[in-house]
């Protein structure tokens, strides 16, 4: 008889986290739990000499798998060695947990059967095998630990061609070594893993950039980022599923857009040495670099799901899963932990996403994709008044001081504050025309001014509320004119 086996990978935010300020190590374990979700469930099916097509989906910290029924104590005894190894590893461990049930009755009642045996596991102690239930747990120190994070998988990323399955490593795997092994990269004859594994070079070509390095490539401010994106209700999707090919169909579709858009968005000239992936998962994705290379990087990411997904899920009815929203968190020093700057972006996407579908947390504001590109054209208007037409780039402060302005008006209920806020765009007008001193009889220059000023108000001339992609333009430029 056949057994589904869900897997599913638990503890990895605590783990990631235990690396630190130790920016290659939180990388390496970042990267090393993308390549764990691939490698364990094609080590198991390797291990009892099953087919590959057995392997349903895997990626984003958990795997499906079909097995015979004779071979799920073999499996039991697989992930209890999976578990003993990993808890031996770390102070903050990962663990697998698994839930299966017989392939009987429709899809819906498989996948109940499987969730609900999922959640009674959840929150219990690790699953251990009985010989190993009364051994001396010794964890490895963090120190050990980011070693092999930091130099075993981060450090020979970018030149490894082949990850493999070592029983004996600290973390199960390897790079370039272990057996069974599956290639990184496009292998003839070989299927390589799905992962976005790509690293933007450092001073050799076989080193990864430090954020510190990704800074000091960016224009303007020298500062880096992390961007972090996630599939809009990719669970609803999942569950609208009504067999297990369907389901196992938009697992794969997702899976392989991240890790193959990724790769290639990466590798376009003006992001392959300014971007890093930190992952790639089964309905999101994190990738770090020069803070003004991440904006145009997620409106082109954004871009590439939306034509993709159109075309997919284009029979399916219903908004779940066709939408991605995004949140772009800026460093506040070239030396901030990256794992400080990753929490933040998440934050902020948890945020956007309690906004609304479909949008983008950057620069202090959430925006619809359509007004991220509004922003865009903007920023490019104001810092053309700068270059071409010699305006004070003091102009980006004294906008931005407007903007604080609004704000504090519109928090104050009065009549008088409401006549205020009324006349504040005329204020606005002619703050900005004091500011924008250029050649009064340019054409171009009258232009440029009076398109900007349509662009911060909107045609509604009396509107008391600017415009959010006008303040995103504004901090936009604003870093874009600076330089350490």
């Amino acid at each position: 008889m056949q057994v589904f086996v869900q897997g599913k990978i638990l503890g990895i935010d605590a783990f990631m986290r235990e690396a630190g300020a130790d920016d290659g190590a939180f990388a390496g374990r970042s990267l090393y739990v993308s390549l764990l979700a691939e490698i364990l469930p094609r080590t198991l099916l390797d291990q009892l000499k099953l087919s590959r097509m057995l392997l349903g989906s895997s990626g984003g910290g958990q795997f499906l798998v079909v097995l015979p029924s004779e071979s799920m104590g073999e499996a039991e005894q697989f992930f209890h060695f999976v578990n003993e190894r990993l808890a031996a590893g770390c102070e903050q461990p990962l663990r697998v947990v698994w839930a299966s049930t017989e392939n009987l009755g429709d899809w819906s009642d498989v996948r109940k059967r499987l969730n609900e045996s999922m959640d009674r596991k959840l929150g219990i102690l690790p699953d251990l095998s009985p010989a190993a239930t009364f051994q001396p747990f010794v964890p490895r120190s963090t120190g050990v630990a980011n070693d092999y994070f930091r130099s075993g998988i981060f450090g020979k990323l970018r030149s490894a061609k082949r990850a493999g399955w070592d029983p004996d490593a600290l973390g199960l795997i390897v790079l370039d070594g272990g057996s069974p092994s599956w290639p990184l990269h496009d292998t003839p004859g070989e299927e390589a893993l799905p992962i976005a594994a790509h690293l933007a070079p450092g001073d050799s070509e076989n080193d990864a950039a430090s954020t510190a390095m990704l800074g000091r490539r960016s224009a303007g401010i020298p500062l880096w980022g992390v961007l972090r994106g996630d599939v809009d209700n990719f669970g609803a999707r999942l569950r609208r599923a009504t067999t297990v090919e369907e389901h196992v169909q938009f697992s794969v579709f997702f899976k392989q857009f991240f890790a193959g858009e990724l790769q290639v968005a990466c590798s376009m000239g003006e992001f392959w040495q300014r971007v890093s992936v930190l992952y790639s998962g089964g309905d999101d994705f994190a990738v770090y670099g020069s803070w003004d290379a991440l904006i145009p990087f997620a409106r082109e990411f954004q871009r590439l799901f939306a034509r993709s997904v159109d075309e997919f899920l284009k029979e399916y009815p219903g908004p779940e899963g066709k939408t991605i929203s995004m949140a772009i968190a800026v460093a506040a020093s070239a030396e901030q932990p990256l794992v400080e700057v990753y929490e933040e972006a998440g934050r902020q996407l948890e945020i956007t996403k309690s906004l609304g579908k479909d949008t983008i947390s950057v620069l202090g504001r959430t925006l619809e994709w359509k007004q991220l590109t509004e922003a865009a054209e903007i920023k490019d208007s104001m810092l053309r008044l700068i270059a071409e037409f010699n305006c004070s780039p003091q102009f980006l402060s004294e906008l931005a001081s407007f903007y604080r302005e609004t704000d504090l008006g519109l928090a104050v209920r009065t009549t008088r504050s409401r006549m205020e806020r009324f006349d504040r765009p005329w204020r606005f007008h002619r703050r900005l025309s004091r500011l924008l001193e250029g050649p009064s009889r340019d054409r171009e220059f009258q232009k440029a001014r009076a398109g900007l000023l349509g662009e911060f108000i909107g045609k509604n001339q009396a509107h008391v509320k600017l415009r959010p992609s006008g303040r995103v333009a504004l901090e936009w430029a604003r870093f874009m004119s600076q330089a350490e």
